[in-house]
């Protein structure tokens, strides 16, 4: 195959002592003309390739009809007012609806924002909202073409018109209001970046800022800021009894925090209380119980427990470490809803606040999408998808545990019947690693299949039975799923998590392989049909994988992945990920890194799987540079005769409000292309 040329230059870099070639490096500028000749080139390629695939037109209208199901989020209720996200199937962002009563929002309620407006091609988004405690502001974040970079508007929910007050250049928070309602805090990140060469620094952390409604962002208040470390996260929230200011502080992407809390005055907010002052453990407020802090940590508890906490720091168990992995804790009117997972499976349960009564509440799903709770409502709010559903939302009752189902709000029919699926529970022997098996419940396995499996591995997030867009598709033309729950993950406690991360991490990509093994040795698929896909952390697992051991898989799937593992913290929030993969500036780390850099392992002259990399122009997240390097090395260095092609999607980031038309058409190219290959054949 006669690939687009690919200008190979003579970058070579001592680091630590060892020669390192870079001869894409120019490929790291996004907005050279080389660069984007390069990206039109290349797009043009694999089209031109997929378009001749046969599978594709069934994908096309099947990923279609999926993302044209009427669908609605999970409702919250926010100081008196109702809301919920709704989407009629034929728009590209959902659209914000609000009533004053839960009977009311279930019978339609009124639109008070409809993303769909806010760019011509829809790609503008809306991430967060948040609501003035009196109920009269209705904080929205826009982040425009999938960006991180977030811009605050209000609405006067009341009458939904414009209020005169905008914030920019934020980031990664949403507007935290104080409870008198004059004013929220944000996080400001006060440039866009710093230029090194082709390198773009932003800072991690930001400056907490406090913004006084109607009046200058310039004027501004600074609440806290580290400029002696630009890895510092800082997360606030304001306790339900109104008297705290709670702050988390994290270094980059590790759960470590430490926890400050701000005494609210009269006159503003006062001197910091350093209830925990080190990064040692995870530390998550929950709510206030009278003076003490209510906290959800893995201090001495690698599954995860509730304590009480004095503001000296001092730990009283109110729920203790169970055998169960203690995902999240939400403040409830009678006390706390959990959310565990009992061998990566959801359990919502709730608790007095002495941590007593504990009932166990009767919802479906394999993941929890959202709990949306308050301390002052007694209903609470609960979603769950599966592989082949987005959402199912049920109101709970904090005091009787009564749980109703709202398939009230989704409005509408669409044309696409997920199929009736069976998931079973697997461990792949010898390294005892679990995974889904989720296949169309009439489909005969008594030979192997085409399978796509599916992995993550880091970061303490749990990977869980959950909905992606693409598996119902595969699953209904009658492919195999598979989930693999990888170390480094949070599926298991924070134990689970150290033996995947730092010098650990080659521990991730043992754990697939061995899944990927078992698979074979179990009959349920052959290396000639097996597919594998993963995004971000994901996708440097997939490249890892398949530079390692490329005889294992028929194709692969890399999605806005980490490949370039000795300068992924040059480029904007990458400093973050430093946690869980160390750094390259350091030399013991730096060998690390350089053993299972995908773009670093890959050699000339080896057959390696057929190959579809996807990335967004606009990712300033794991920025396309990566993509771009890992797939021009890959051309030249493949001997087979299986395609290596990327898919570079415009005005898109790394994914989030991504528009419904382009996620249908992302995800109908990268499972025709696993199809093709892997020869599944439509049933």
């Amino acid at each position: 195959m006669i690939y687009p040329e690919s200008r190979r230059d003579d970058v070579v870099e001592t680091l630590h002592g060892r020669q390192i070639a870079d001869p894409y490096r120019w490929l790291e500028d996004a907005d050279a003309p080389d660069t984007q000749d390069w990206v039109r080139r290349q797009n043009e390629f694999t089209e031109a390739e997929l378009a001749g695939y046969p599978e594709r037109e069934w994908f096309q209208t099947t990923m279609s009809a999926i993302l044209a199901r009427p669908r609605a989020g999970v409702p919250a209720k926010k100081a008196g007012w109702y809301f919920v996200g709704r989407n009629d199937g034929t728009q590209a962002q959902d659209v914000i609806f609000v009533a004053e009563s839960l009977d009311e929002l279930l019978s339609g309620g009124r639109v008070l924002i409809d993303p769909n407006t806010l760019s011509e091609d829809g790609s503008d988004s809306l991430g967060t909202f948040t609501v003035s405690p009196d109920g009269k502001y209705f904080a929205y974040g826009i982040n425009g073409s999938g960006s991180d970079w977030t811009t605050f508007r209000l609405l006067d929910i009341a009458t939904g018109s414009q209020v005169d007050d905008v914030v920019t250049q934020a980031k990664f928070c949403e507007a935290t209001w104080l409870p008198d309602s004059s004013a929220y805090l944000y996080l400001h990140y006060p440039a866009s970046g710093r230029s090194e060469g082709t390198e773009t620094k932003t800072l991690t952390g930001g400056r907490l800022m406090l913004h006084k409604v109607g009046t200058s962002q310039a004027d501004d208040e600074l609440v806290l800021s580290f400029p002696d470390n630009d890895r510092y996260f800082i997360t606030p929230e304001v306790s339900e009894d109104d008297r705290y200011v709670v702050v988390h502080i994290n270094e980059g992407t590790d759960p470590a925090a430490r926890l400050w809390v701000y005494p609210i005055t009269s006159d503003g907010l006062g001197e910091p209380i350093k209830v925990v002052d080190e990064f040692a453990d995870e530390i998550t407020f929950v709510r206030m119980s009278g003076d003490q802090l209510v906290l959800q940590t893995d201090r001495d508890a690698s599954r995860g427990r509730v304590v009480l906490s004095t503001p000296d720091g001092t730990f009283t168990d109110l729920i203790p470490e169970s055998s169960d992995t203690l995902q999240a804790v939400r403040p409830t009117a009678t006390g706390l809803v959990t959310l565990t997972l009992v061998d990566a499976r959801p359990v919502v349960t709730i608790y007095a606040l002495d941590g007593t009564g504990a009932r166990v509440i009767d919802v479906q799903g394999g993941a929890v999408v959202d709990i949306s709770s308050s301390p002052k409502n007694d209903e609470f709010f609960v979603g769950l998808s599966t592989t082949t559903d987005p959402t199912v939302s049920y109101v709970v009752s904090s005091t009787t545990g009564e749980t109703r189902a709202l398939p009230e709000l989704v409005r509408g029919s669409g044309g696409f019947t997920s199929p009736q699926v069976t998931v079973t529970r697997h461990v792949a022997p010898g390294r005892d690693v679990p995974y889904f098996l989720i296949t169309r419940s009439d489909l005969d396995l008594s030979t192997p299949r085409p399978t796509l499996m599916y992995g993550y591995g880091g970061f303490r997030i749990p990977v869980l039975a959950d909905y992606r867009p693409g598996w119902p598709a595969w699953l209904a033309a009658g492919g195999v799923l598979v989930i693999a729950n990888l170390r480094g993950g949070g599926e298991y406690g924070s134990e689970w998590h150290e033996a995947g991360r730092l010098k650990n991490k080659q521990n991730v990509f043992d754990d697939f392989i061995a899944v990927a093994e078992h698979l074979h040795d179990t009959g349920v698929t052959t290396p000639s049909q097996l597919a594998i896909h993963g995004r971000s952390n994901g996708g440097l697992l997939i490249g890892a994988v398949m530079t390692q051991r490329p005889d294992l898989f028929k194709v692969a799937l890399p999605g806005v992945g980490v490949l370039d593992m000795l300068r992924f913290h040059k480029f904007t929030v990458g400093a973050a990920w430093v946690s869980d993969f160390g750094s390259p500036d350091d030399p013991d780390q730096f060998e690390d890194l350089l053993a299972y850099s995908p773009l670093h392992r890959i050699v000339d002259g080896t057959s390696y799987p057929a190959t579809l990399g996807v990335t967004g122009d606009h990712d300033d997240r794991v920025v396309p540079l990566h993509s771009h390097k890992f797939i021009a090395a890959l051309q030249h260095a493949q001997s087979a005769a299986e395609p290596i092609l990327t898919r570079v999607e415009v005005n898109t980031g790394h994914g989030f409000g991504k528009p419904a038309a382009k996620i249908a058409s992302e995800w109908a190219d990268l499972l025709a292309f696993a199809a093709h290959h892997t020869g599944l054949k439509v049933e």
